[in-house]
């Protein structure tokens, strides 16, 4: 039986005081579909539950620009340390409470960081062929997986709106997550993250065309996102990894 949910505060108690990796996400758009908690809890990383806001747990795709990504509080890479990336993930909390999100699928248009990503914490990363272009409020995101990636691939243009009077509980449930939950060799991992609360703007699709919803293992979505989200962005700072 899963428990209720309980408000999600708009920034994390959890800090990192000593980060193994720091980064900034940014000209960010989050889509999502309603899902039945028991289609995604196969999918889930042994130890964890589908986390759910009134019964109903949700299917992400988020597109944005990875930036700055460092060791620790140190200098950001240079070229490596900047791409396009898209993801597709899912909503997890284990048994001592913490709610995280669960990545079936990470796109990134950098090769080393994404063989670096999977090496280190098996991280789904798939090398594709990425672009992000914008015109006023006008964002276009493209993507298409290369070499063993596969075909699949993305099309998305929104616009962004303005920004949100106040997030309500399923913008929070959806955005406001400190951590991740990875399988890693037959161990489930908690990587806490600590940012800033999301500056959340409304946002409206123009244009979609993906098939990376249904390359994670999950049904192709159907219809409309019934959540639209766009963020310039925030910084990150990911500490230790733990045992959940």
């Amino acid at each position: 039986m899963t428990e209720p949910y309980e408000a999600l505060t708009a920034t994390t108690p959890r800090v990192v005081r000593r980060p193994v990796l720091s980064q900034r996400w940014t000209d960010v758009v989050f889509l999502h579909w309603p899902a039945a908690p028991a289609d995604v809890a196969p999918l889930l990383p042994h130890g964890t539950r589908p986390d759910v806001l009134d019964g109903t747990t949700y299917v992400g795709l988020v597109a944005f620009r990875m930036e700055a990504v460092a060791f620790g509080r140190g200098p950001a890479m240079p070229y490596l340390g900047t791409f396009p990336e898209t993801n597709v993930r899912l909503y997890s909390v284990d048994a001592r409470g913490r709610r995280g999100v669960v990545f079936l699928s990470m796109d990134a248009a950098r090769l080393l960081p994404a063989l670096a990503g999977r090496a280190a914490l098996r991280l789904p990363y798939r090398w594709a062929s990425m672009r992000i272009s914008r015109s006023g409020d006008r964002l276009t995101y493209t993507g298409r997986r290369l070499a063993a990636g596969g075909a699949a691939g993305y099309r998305l243009t929104v616009e962004a709106g303005r920004p949100l009077d106040g997030p309500s509980d399923l913008d929070m449930f959806l955005t406001a997550r400190w951590g991740l939950h990875a399988d890693w060799y037959g161990r489930t991992l908690y990587l806490p993250n600590d940012h800033p609360a999301w500056p959340l703007h409304h946002a409206r699709v123009e244009h979609l065309e993906e098939s990376l919803v249904q390359a994670a293992g999950l049904p192709a979505p159907a219809g409309p996102p019934c959540s639209v989200l766009y963020s310039p962005g925030v910084p990150a700072h990911f500490g230790v990894p733990a045992a959940a």
